[in-house]
């Protein structure tokens, strides 16, 4: 990553991009919520850096809340051409680290839920509250 040269403008753009409480996250959020569910925000589960969007931790589920563009959605991917290998590898591993943390957690007894942010809020949450009734039957 280092050695890669940006204008101002590109910096001070990358600089506003949000990696928490994005609108997606807060939509989803909101319909949880709005539903009764209860949960925590941008918690580590396993030891590291690395957070959770939603956690729900009873049940041992593990929302996130992926964009599309830096989760390289299969719909909605784009590829930038200014620093096009630089950024190549950028996604690549933000794809690999999304993989790794799935593993981890899946090993460590955790439900991985991944949401694009193009899902619709409702149909988001119909999905993890399905994960949630399999995770806490009764």
């Amino acid at each position: 990553m280092e050695g890669v040269k940006t204008d101002a403008a590109t910096s001070a753009r990358m600089a506003r991009v949000r990696n928490r409480d994005t609108a997606a996250e807060l939509a989803v959020r909101r319909e949880l919520y709005r539903r009764g569910r209860r949960y925590f925000v941008q918690r580590a589960v396993l030891p590291g850096r690395r957070r959770v969007d939603v956690v729900f931790p009873r049940a041992k589920i593990a929302v996130y809340i992926d964009g599309c563009f830096w989760h390289s959605c299969p719909q909605h991917a784009t590829h930038p051409k200014s620093n096009a290998e630089w950024w190549a590898e950028k996604l690549a591993r933000n794809a690999a680290r999304d993989r790794q943390a799935d593993a981890d957690l899946a090993a460590a007894g955790w439900r991985v839920v991944r949401i694009w942010e193009h899902e619709q809020a409702s149909a988001a949450a119909d999905t993890i509250e399905a994960a949630l009734r399999d995770a806490l039957p009764g």
